[in-house]
């Protein structure tokens, strides 16, 4: 999982050469550390994507380049583009599905 910054945004995510799942989260907030072990199971369950999170306390304006208004949010970009995205805590098997996974 990588911590994602706007001095690294661009490489660890525009230039990937494989679809790249965004969390957005903060540490006060509740369920986005009910999502956290989800996320790295999703992670450690599918090498054929990249997993990065995004503090939003840290990174205010990643947060408002996605219009983050709810956290958790998770967004999947393939090819620079959002391609599916999931606000709140969800299962697993929610997340798998509304995501494509």
């Amino acid at each position: 999982m990588i911590t994602l910054t706007k001095e690294n945004f661009a490489q660890e995510v525009l230039q990937s050469d494989k679809p790249v799942l965004v969390d957005f989260w903060a540490t006060w907030c509740g369920p986005c550390r009910m999502m956290a072990p989800v996320i790295e199971e999703l992670d450690a369950e599918h090498p054929e994507y990249k997993f990065g999170k995004v503090n939003v306390d840290e990174e205010p304006a990643l947060a408002q380049a996605f219009r983050v208004q709810s956290i958790p949010m998770l967004v999947l970009l393939r090819d620079n583009a959002v391609v599916a995205a999931a606000v709140g805590a969800q299962s697993k098997e929610q997340l798998e599905q509304k995501l494509g996974l």
